[in-house]
């Protein structure tokens, strides 16, 4: 039921990626007006797989597009860890661990949970593509912002969506410099030719502080490349992709497997990414009238595989908050972080213990990482893994609905 003592309804959302749309379809729901605002021209396609699990699956279900998440998931069936010859030192199967392994059976690419979220959204929620915010002037009324291209406007309320280099917490809380946490790697994703003519399946070869590896995508009509490798902070332009790339040739010259063609599709992929893998902490996620939700304010970094997680989370509890307190944001924005906190810190806990074990360092430590995914099936105690990774994806939720 809607609150007709609602204030503060006008609000602007930056990014529409996974969070954003998934804001604005809550606060939506409960009577607000959310407009997105997103600097790329049109939704981002493709995109690296992600998993939807623990709490996530219920604010899907609750939002009805658990269907559709059904129908785009990759179907994946599980991976493989190899040899520099391409023979199985260890598998893992999607339901080794009952389904909450490194593989899930909710696996999706993020551009398809993209294109799911805005399909829901585009008739209540105004979008604004192409387009970014330069300033915000918070004032009495509302927050003043202006635009690098549409004229200005106030609105009550603004939230960051933006991710892990968000543009409204630079605007708002300053440098990321002061909340960026790098836990020394860097990965890069990108689309291929699926040349090994994998059906379902994934592929990681390990060297000492690297990772290299392929899976396939799109009914296996395609596949994904992904390379990890440690280093401290490096100095780069953040976008220009050509300098990216020359890092990733570089790091992996020499190396055997299926890299050499990997590096050869990388350098005319038309979806390459490249960044650290960092955490976002911050003492709050909300000052006046502008909140951050997802990677923006908690970045749990793809080690923890929560990030998707924590932003369709986040951004459930924050419209339900905002609701609970008739559009009250100083309530609503303290009762956010009291019910999220938590939550946020195990998962980004779980990134910084996981590291070693993902882009092992040593040989002696890929052999018993190995030796360990091998073991799993006939292990009892295996229903305790299981156990301590679904609590790693739990939190309690209210229903804002009653």
């Amino acid at each position: 039921m809607k609150d007709k003592n609602m204030k503060n309804k006008n609000i602007l959302i930056s990014g529409a990626s996974i969070g954003g749309p998934a804001l604005a379809y809550w606060l939506a729901r409960y009577g607000f007006h959310p407009t997105v605002v997103e600097q790329a021209p049109a939704l981002r396609e493709g995109g690296y797989a992600i998993d939807i699990r623990g709490a996530a699956r219920l604010v899907s279900e609750r939002m009805g597009i658990m269907e559709a998440v059904r129908e785009a998931t990759t179907k994946a069936r599980g991976m493989s860890y190899v040899n520099s010859a391409n023979k199985v030192q260890a598998n893992m199967t999607v339901d080794q661990l009952g389904g909450e392994g490194i593989v899930s059976e909710f696996e999706i690419l993020r551009g398809d949970l993209s294109h799911i979220l805005y399909a829901v959204t585009k008739d209540t929620t105004e979008y604004i593509f192409n387009d970014s915010i330069t300033s915000l002037v918070q004032n009495e009324d509302g927050v003043r912002v202006t635009f690098r291209r549409s004229e200005p406007r106030t609105f009550d309320l603004v939230i960051g969506a933006d991710g892990l280099h968000s543009n409204v917490r630079a605007l708002t809380f300053g440098d990321e410099s002061q909340f960026i946490r790098h836990l020394g790697y860097y990965v890069s994703i990108f689309t291929a030719a699926n040349h090994m003519h994998l059906d379902h399946w994934q592929l990681v070869y390990n060297m000492p502080g690297k990772l290299a590896g392929i899976y396939s995508s799109r009914q296996n009509s395609e596949a994904k490349a992904m390379f990890y490798f440690t280093s401290p902070p490096l100095s780069y332009d953040r976008h220009n992709s050509q300098e990216q790339k020359e890092i990733v040739a570089k790091m992996f010259a020499g190396e055997g497997w299926e890299i050499p063609q990997l590096l050869k599709a990388m350098q005319d992929a038309p979806d390459f990414y490249f960044d650290s893998i960092s955490l976002i902490q911050m003492p709050c996620w909300s000052k006046g009238r502008v909140s951050l939700v997802g990677d923006a304010g908690y970045c749990p970094s793809p080690l923890s595989g929560q990030g998707t997680n924590l932003a369709l989370v986040g951004a459930y509890v924050l419209a339900g908050e905002l609701k609970e307190a008739s559009g009250d944001y100083r309530t609503a924005f303290a009762r956010y972080e009291e019910v999220m906190r938590e939550y946020v810190e195990r998962n980004q806990k779980a990134a910084q213990e996981g590291g070693q074990w993902f882009v092992a360092p040593t040989r002696l430590m890929i052999w018993l990482r190995n030796l360990n995914i091998g073991m799993l099936p006939y292990l009892p105690w295996k229903g305790l893994i299981i156990k301590a990774i679904q609590q790693q994806y739990a939190i309690t939720l209210k229903n804002y609905d009653l």
